[in-house]
């Protein structure tokens, strides 16, 4: 049963009905960020991806170059394919996180477990306040706060998103990244919302390290997110 607080966020990005009838999410993500410079790892620009809102898969296509397809498959693996055939996989990939080389480097099934997952709680927000194996509960007027299980791919399995009291939008979503360590608490601002078919969507955003207090550390930058040509499949 949805809450008070999740029935009003549904609402305001466009309706329980549309989501429940949609299949995916498209658009075009770019990221850049410390977050990726501590794991050698490029920004991302304009990378397509499908996001589907009723399972925790994503594809980032034309990635990690082009003719190949990165693949979210839930938590049980990740694979990169090009021509319908499997270059490279891993499965459990979240097992090999956080420690021996991964502290210092991460290669592309890495990248793609970390962006993949990120991507799609990210773009599939709120569809994530449908699922019924999120335990989801209104810890106020304005937070809601969801303890996710181990079959979801993301950050930690307990989360908070801030919503702002006028509009109902997503304000701010808080997280430990766990893929980087059990000290990387991180806020997750939506800076802008975008509008694609009447449905509004977070289309930019600042990652930064989280105070003890809750609030946002100016800096560093982790990441920083655009997401453009978003619309709902």
């Amino acid at each position: 049963m949805l809450t008070p607080l999740t029935q009003r966020v549904i609402d305001a990005y466009g309706g329980e009905a549309r989501w429940r009838e949609a299949k995916a999410v498209e658009c075009r993500l770019s990221a850049h960020g410390w977050a990726f410079r501590m794991k050698l790892r490029r920004a991302m620009t304009r990378v397509q991806m499908r996001a589907s809102t009723g399972e925790a898969r994503l594809e980032m296509i034309d990635w990690p170059k082009p003719g190949r397809t990165g693949v979210l498959d839930g938590a049980s693996q990740v694979r990169i394919e090009a021509d319908g055939q499997v270059m490279a996989s891993r499965d459990e990939p979240r097992s090999y996180f956080p420690g021996g080389r991964r502290r210092f480097r991460w290669d592309d099934l890495d990248f793609l477990y970390f962006a993949g997952y990120a991507a799609w709680n990210y773009v599939t927000f709120p569809a994530l306040l449908l699922r019924d194996d999120i335990e989801w509960r209104d810890v106020s007027e304005t937070t809601i706060e969801g303890k996710f299980p181990a079959s979801v791919p993301t950050h930690s399995p307990v989360q908070q998103f801030h919503i702002d009291p006028e509009s109902g939008l997503l304000r701010q979503h808080d997280y430990t990244a766990e893929v980087f360590g059990d000290w990387a608490h991180a806020a997750n601002v939506a800076l802008e919302h975008g509008v694609s078919g009447g449905i509004p969507f977070p289309s930019r955003r600042k990652v930064t390290p989280r105070k003890h207090t809750g609030t946002p550390r100016p800096f560093p930058l982790l990441v920083g997110i655009e997401i453009s040509d978003w619309r709902l499949v």
